[in-house]
């Protein structure tokens, strides 16, 4: 997909850097309003300093400033004096021109010798003084015309005189609009840089602040991909660079030059001879400790090199010392060293020869198994199995890798698992007698490598895996394992939409009756019903049933769970709400007394879908929550996992808890979702920033609605799909087609009207369409024979009604639609049924009612920040003749109360980090609510939002 593009250089946009950002156009303000101060930003090589610099060098610009920029060069600490600030007065000669001096050129021509080619020698110590101070008045003047931007860049290579006149503008600065920003990099300062101490000093000074430019997270390096490559990068690809780039964005950069599809790459030549530049500087004992190091991974125990390398104590702590000083590698309080970037141990290690690789390795491999204490506790059996591998020895390999593969199991690792039964099967191929060695047969290997896969969430390897099994196995002297190996293979077929699996189902259900052990059976069957009730409900529900009274008459508490969990789920609509709930919940308590942690998520994945469908959306969070910790603690994250943050996310919108929503869609996008399950996130993360009509609405719709194409698509996910397309067709998106178009193709689908649940949105959404008599029909039609149980379903039937009833009943149809929503708990649908309540009412003539209605809506849509629904509330206010203010702008609830909480933190000068350590919130996510705030109230920055919330009393409440 990646392979033979064009990749960008460098991004064009600014990502990760909102704090610092702001930080600046703040120390901005203050120094136009005459409290100047200094900057001073650092942060190690290819952090993006000067990429912020720029940054806000246009945004200064553009504010009307001087703006003055110097760069110090790498010449040494006896270069060229005043270098940086010779730079910058050369750009003001060239725009001012010589009268800027006021007459005191000869003077300036200390720096600037072009103003008196004839003049003065550079001034000796004893006129320091005096140059300091022309220096200092110059500037002020030019501050007193216009606030001054006085850029340093580089400051780490700055000479003695540099700094000193550097020290004396920021002591000597008092009340001229004057801000100085210095950029520096932090990892070449070492111990004894003149820098240290100078930035220690100025550090008490009053007016100077510090900004540290951290590494960027997975999602900045995501944004940093996605501005660079030509189509969305993949989260393999994401994680490959994230891994290795560890934040660092000219890293990303780089990478990025030389994706492909495999997400990895070798390090481009220009990289390369970057990152080792400092690491041939090392004397030779040090390099070759070094290329020791690198051997052992990013972090390498002091004792576990020492064993290796076979170098005497005083010698090996000599060599790490340079290697510390240089700023390769981080020496930890444990005892351990790291190396700074691995990309770093990455070009060290690139760099050996092939036999020195081998050796190397296996002296490694050797080690840990001698003694596994050198590394840490649970990762030797990974570490030799990686050191055998890297040393080519394959059949020591290849049991590594078994016993390594059992222990990641173990440990709920099953990527990791995977990772490991794959090379299993490569080295398979590789060896004569692979089964004597491994004492398994190659199904077995198969079998395992498919089950970790499964687990592990990489369907596409297991789908690979299914195939070449069922090519092996024998299916008349093992059906159990024939049946298993279909059931999935027919899971995988839906999830990749290939065909509905029926027929995979069917043949592992005739080979179930020759599992000879009840309880393979009653497992099989249990797993064969949930699958199969997803095409063929009745079929599964015979199954599920089947697996139920089998699991019972053995008495089973582990099988009881299983069973119980297939039948709440094939039966759920057919059982009163309580009892299912009980049901669902008796699971869980069962699957928690066995210890079935697994077990445990797999029901709470059932039983916050239930919550959701009956109305208890908030519960539904809580569960879903409570399983995603259970289904990170045991590895399934990814498979698991997913389907609990989509029903997190799920409740999350019917809330009207929107932010939260998107960043839960996103994480569960981070996991990769193949096949189908991408509508996991798709849907959900389209639901929301269409009603709020954002950029990139479109594209995720394209990327959903795309999924209706295919002929294999569960009712679960095929009819949400048709609700987004009809709202989106009815927003005027071009690629959702015309919305009688869409809303005859969602009437026209055959699995409408076994699915309430998600029928009943489709309909209303159809009700939305202008499409005359035969569609009013059709609708009628579909409403009549689809029954509604519970309250969602019970307000879209009032909402269906409500709008295709005309005449004088629309207003008490509207009413009664309303009510409905209100009882349901969804604001956004509220907010809807509202505006056609207004509607109808003016109709009417009840300009009161009409009011109240567009009062209350906008409200909910100014919270939801719903830019389409306020638009369309305001055009109906205006058409009414009400006033604008009749969903005023500063309401109480204009923010919801997460974002209070949020803007009471940011009013006390509270950073994202700080913010997200108090409300125990990720920092992604407090940027989130921090952006979301400044978009509510209309603001440019953190400052000016605490000051307009304190003004408006937005923070009485969060304040107590």
């Amino acid at each position: 997909m990646l392979d033979h593009v064009t990749v960008r250089a460098s991004s064009t946009v600014l990502i990760g850097r909102e704090a610092e950002s702001s930080a600046l156009r703040d120390a901005l303000k203050r120094a136009r309003a005459g409290e100047p101060g200094t900057v001073l930003m650092g942060g190690e090589a290819g952090i993006g300093k000067t990429r912020l610099v720029e940054e806000f060098s246009r945004y200064a610009k553009a504010d009307d400033v001087h703006l003055l920029t110097g760069q110090c060069l790498q010449l040494g600490e006896e270069g060229l004096p005043f270098a940086p600030f010779a730079s910058a007065l050369r750009d003001l000669l060239r725009r001012a021109g010589p009268g800027v001096f006021a007459g005191q050129e000869r003077d300036f021509a200390v720096l600037l010798p072009e103003l008196a080619p004839a003049g003065p020698e550079p001034a000796a110590d004893a006129t320091r003084g005096h140059l300091f101070d022309l220096v200092g008045r110059l500037f002020e003047r030019i501050a007193a015309e216009r606030p001054l931007v006085l850029i340093m860049e580089d400051l780490h290579w700055a000479d003695r005189s540099t700094r000193d006149l550097l020290a004396f503008l920021i002591r000597s600065a008092r009340s001229q609009r004057a801000l100085l920003v210095a950029t520096y990099r932090s990892d070449e300062l070492h111990r004894g840089h003149p820098l240290r101490p100078f930035i220690a000093e100025l550090d008490r000074v009053r007016g100077v602040q510090r900004l540290d430019l951290e590494r960027l997270d997975r999602d900045g390096t995501a944004q940093i991909l996605a501005d660079l490559l030509p189509t969305p990068p993949p989260a393999s690809l994401i994680d490959n660079v994230f891994d290795r780039a560890q934040g660092n964005p000219f890293f990303i950069e780089e990478l990025a030059a030389c994706a492909e599809e495999n997400a990895s790459c070798d390090l481009p030549d220009t990289l390369r001879d970057i990152l080792l530049t400092r690491a041939d500087q090392l004397p030779d004992s040090a390099q070759r400790v070094l290329r020791i190091a690198a051997v052992g991974g990013n972090r390498v125990a002091h004792q576990l090199l020492a064993t290796v390398s076979g170098v005497p104590d005083e010698e090996l702590e000599e060599a790490m010392r340079a290697a510390v000083l240089a700023q390769l590698i981080v020496a930890d309080p444990d005892g351990g060293y790291e190396f700074r970037h691995a990309l770093v141990r990455e070009a060290v290690h690139d760099d050996l020869l092939p036999g020195e690789h081998a050796r190397l390795h296996a002296r490694y491999a050797a080690a840990i198994e001698a003694a596994p204490d050198l590394v840490a506790a649970g990762r030797a059996p990974a570490e030799i199995a990686h050191h055998w591998h890297a040393a080519n020895e394959r059949p020591k390999a290849l049991t590594a890798a078994l016993q390594a593969a059992e222990h990641a199991g173990q440990r709920y690792a099953y990527a990791e698992q995977s990772g490991l039964l794959n090379r299993v099967l490569e080295l398979w191929e590789q060896l004569p007698n692979p089964t004597e060695l491994s004492g398994l047969r190659h199904l077995d290997v198969l079998e395992r490598a498919l089950w970790a896969a499964v687990e592990a969430g990489d369907y596409m390897r297991a789908m690979k895996l299914t195939k070449a099994a069922l090519a092996e196995v024998d299916r008349e002297a093992e059906p159990l394992r024939t049946a298993r190996l279909l059931e999935r293979r027919g899971r995988l077929f839906q999830t990749f939409g290939k065909s509905d699996g029926v027929e995979q189902f069917r043949e592992a259900y005739d080979l179930a009756a020759r599992v000879q052990d009840p309880w393979e059976r009653a497992a099989l069957l249990a797993d064969l019903g949930a699958a199969l009730a997803l095409s063929d409900r009745p079929a599964g529900a015979r199954m599920a049933q089947e697996a139920g009274e089998l699991a019972e008459s053995l008495g089973d508490t582990a099988l009881q769970v299983y069973t119980a969990l297939t039948t709440g789920r094939v039966y759920g609509r057919s059982l009163p709400v309580e009892q299912g709930l009980a049901d669902m919940r008796k699971a869980v308590e069962m699957a928690a007394d066995a210890g079935d942690i697994a077990g445990s998520a797999r029901a709470l994945v059932n039983l916050s879908d239930l919550l959701c469908e009956v109305g208890r959306y908030a519960e539904s969070a809580e569960v879903a929550e409570r399983g995603l910790a259970d289904a990170t603690r045991v590895g399934i994250r990814r498979s698991k996992g997913a389907f609990l943050l989509a029903n997190l996310a799920e409740a999350l919108v019917a809330l009207g808890r929107w932010d939260e929503a998107d960043i839960r869609a996103a994480e569960t996008a981070r996991l990769d979702p193949v096949g189908a399950h991408a509508l996991l996130w798709l849907i959900p993360q389209a639901v929301v920033r269409l009603a709020r009509g954002q950029t990139g609405a479109a594209e995720l719709l394209g990327r959903a609605l795309h999924y209706l194409t295919w002929p294999y698509l569960v009712a679960s996910s095929r009819l949400p799909l048709h609700t987004l397309r009809i709202d989106a067709a009815l927003a005027g998106i071009a690629l959702a087609g015309e919305p009688l178009e869409a809303a005859s193709a969602a009437l026209a689908d055959p699995v409408l009207p076994g699915e309430p649940r998600y029928a009943w949105p489709v309909l209303a959404a159809a009700a939305r369409v202008p499409g005359g008599d035969d569609l009013t029909a059709r609708i009628r039609t579909a409403a009549a024979a689809l029954p509604a149980v519970h309250p969602a379903e019970f307000a879209y039937a009032a909402q269906v009604a409500a709008a295709l009833t005309e005449g004088a009943a629309a207003l008490p149809a509207w009413q009664a639609a309303v009510a409905a929503w209100r009882l349901d708990g969804q604001p956004y649908q509220l907010a809807r049924a509202l505006t056609s309540l207004a509607e109808a009412a003016a109709g009417a003539g009840d300009r009161a009612t009409a009011a109240d209605a567009i009062a209350e809506a906008g409200a909910i849509a100014a919270t939801l920040d719903a830019v389409p629904l306020r638009d369309e509330l305001a055009t109906l206010a205006r058409r009414l003749g009400l006033r604008a203010a009749a969903y005023p702008a500063n309401a109480p609830d204009l923010l919801t109360s997460r974002e209070q909480e949020v803007l009471r933190l940011v009013a006390e000068g509270r950073s994202n980090r700080r913010i997200a350590e108090e409300l125990y919130i990720s920092p992604k996510t407090a940027s989130v609510h921090v952006s979301r705030i400044i978009a509510k109230l209309d603001v440019t920055n953190r400052v000016e939002a605490a000051a307009v919330a304190r003004r408006l009393g937005l923070l009485s409440d969060a304040q107590g």
